[in-house]
């Protein structure tokens, strides 16, 4: 396809996805963005939410937690310390841990305990936010 790049998806365990894609949607800090084939180079902040990226016209769409992403000429490289496809999120251990870090973070005593919570509860919230529900972006 003349209209694709490169897309890698990796964690720190795996190596998630890797294929040609002609779109890109994730969650910035700044809001979300879509990337498609020529964009500029830039690297961006992620946050916990879920990526959607198409393939031969199929969106699919996957739940991250924070990273980051480099865009160049030779595709993107998504950075991500969790990703995982919705149907793979425990919703039982995802509440369990929203439930735990939102009482963490009540309970901080630091400024660092604050901000760790704080990730620990938007990663849980993503998770449950985006675990296995269809989606059409169409």
């Amino acid at each position: 396809m003349a209209n694709t790049f490169q897309l890698e998806i990796l964690t720190p365990t795996r190596h998630f996805f890797s294929g040609q894609v002609d779109a890109l949607t994730f969650q910035a800090k700044d809001g979300e963005w879509t990337i498609l084939k020529d964009h500029a180079p830039m690297i961006a902040a992620l946050r916990a939410g879920s990526v959607k990226f198409r393939v031969d016209g199929v969106w699919k769409e996957a739940v991250n937690s924070e990273g980051y992403m480099e865009v160049s000429a030779g595709g993107i490289i998504l950075f991500a310390q969790t990703c995982e496809w919705p149907e793979e999120v425990d919703i039982n251990r995802a509440k369990r841990q929203e439930e735990e870090a939102a009482e963490h973070l009540r309970q901080a005593k630091s400024t660092s305990e604050f901000k760790i919570n704080q990730i620990l509860l938007a990663r849980a919230m993503a998770r449950l936010r985006n675990s296995k529900r269809n989606v059409n972006l169409d």
